[in-house]
């Protein structure tokens, strides 16, 4: 997290409940805290299986959730809240950012996507952000490298992640294709 915490808006309305999932334990404290000054009612969990069992006895009005857990895949608890609370808005928080798991955390109900380091004020203008208001574009686009490697990542999630079949559909060598998925995602 950037910045002074304690800065930003205020949520306001009748339920400001929000849980927040998250395995590494100091980022969760800062940002459970961070949320808190803005008028949150926090609620945390480390694991799936903790945050799926606090969804299902109180299901949050928002949530920020970790993609991926020691236990699971975060888009699991995202699916218990919006299965529990249809109007909850949930984001998911992510170090492996790629747009085949932005696509299915919006398909699942999240409502934003965002990529570690997040700080407390772009968690919160997540949250907050009304239905209608796009977020601003990044200053920053994407090279066409990492357009290419998320293109590739995307075809591999709708393969179910088998290599054969995704360097079939990309008309790759199945080689090629291991040693791109091996390496980290460009800039």
């Amino acid at each position: 997290m950037s910045g002074d915490e304690t800065t930003g808006a205020m949520v306001e309305g009748e339920d400001t409940s929000l849980l927040i999932v998250e395995d590494d334990k100091p980022f969760l404290t800062r940002l459970a805290r961070a949320m808190e000054t803005r008028g949150f009612v926090v609620e945390t969990a480390e694991s799936v299986e903790e945050a799926v069992a606090k969804a299902r006895a109180h299901p949050p009005a928002y949530a920020v959730v970790d993609m991926r857990l020691g236990d699971g895949n975060g888009l699991d608890v995202v699916a218990v809240i919006r299965e529990k609370r249809n109007d909850a808005r949930a984001i998911i928080l992510t170090g492996y950012g790629n747009i085949a798991t932005a696509v299915t955390a919006v398909k699942l109900g999240a409502v934003d996507y965002l990529s570690k380091p997040a700080d407390a004020d772009d968690v919160f203008a997540a949250l907050t952000r009304t239905s209608g208001e796009r977020a601003a574009p990044p200053e920053n686009p994407m090279s066409a490298d990492r357009v290419r490697w998320e293109h590739i990542q995307r075809v591999y999630e709708m393969c179910d992640r088998n290599v054969s079949e995704t360097a079939r559909r990309l008309n790759m060598h199945r080689r090629t294709l291991q040693r791109i998925l091996a390496k980290r995602a460009p800039r």
